[in-house]
């Protein structure tokens, strides 16, 4: 972790390329008019988390009660992230509720982690792929059940549900690690440097664009 002034400059060369976004607290810094529509806006986000929670539980126990879970890993791999992501949604707009001063370790932890949703994220990214490798499956299994039923063995199953958390952990790390600093107690999110430009805009091509494009192949 850098100290404040190492923060005060990177801060300052990354507002010669990209704006920031300022976040202290969890609320994002804007006039006092705005500020309990944004509030409001956190409290729904808790609920929408609350309720997600309860029905992907419910999902994944009615799986396991079924006795369906082994048949169906990757369904129990989509609902294990998205009720993941459900939870950390929760966790991640509480803490920005509570109006938090970021100082020291604990401060510097909560920005990178929590304020820039990053620990959220890693949920959300990893059931979009986890989705697309579903999408894969389903397809050899229909269009190529021959080979599929031959070819196709558990460890490549469960390496692809693995690829799905480890990929989304990394991707979403490095992108909120890069682009974040706390200075003076506040959280600043999305400060881009120039040098960070063409490694992030590589990364978010390879993941979101050849994402898109498996699902328009296979669903055309």
């Amino acid at each position: 972790m850098t100290d404040e002034s190492s923060s005060a400059s990177h801060l300052s060369d990354a507002s010669t390329t990209t704006k920031g976004t300022t976040i202290t607290g969890g609320y994002t810094m804007t006039s006092s008019s705005s500020l309990g529509t944004e509030l409001y806006f956190y409290l729904a986000v808790v609920v929408i988390g609350v309720i997600g929670t309860a029905a992907n539980a419910l999902i994944l126990y009615a799986l396991v009660a079924s006795e369906q879970h082994k048949k169906h890993v990757l369904i129990v791999n989509q609902n294990a992230l998205d009720l993941y992501g459900c939870i950390f949604l929760i966790i991640t707009y509480s803490v920005k509720l509570c109006n938090v001063h970021l100082t020291g370790w604990l401060g510097y932890w909560l920005c990178k982690l929590l304020f820039t949703d990053n620990i959220l994220w890693w949920g959300v990214l990893g059931s979009i792929i986890n989705l697309a490798i579903i999408a894969i499956e389903r397809y050899l299994k229909v269009v190529h059940a021959q080979w599929s039923n031959i070819k196709l063995r558990s460890w490549q199953i469960y390496s692809a549900m693995a690829f799905a958390w480890i990929g989304a952990i990394v991707y979403i790390n490095t992108l909120c690690f890069l682009t974040s600093t706390v200075i003076n107690g506040v959280c600043y999110t999305m400060i881009l440097k120039t040098d960070y430009n063409i490694f992030l805009h590589f990364l978010a091509i390879t993941i979101y664009v050849i994402i898109l494009l498996i699902f328009m192949s296979l669903y055309s």
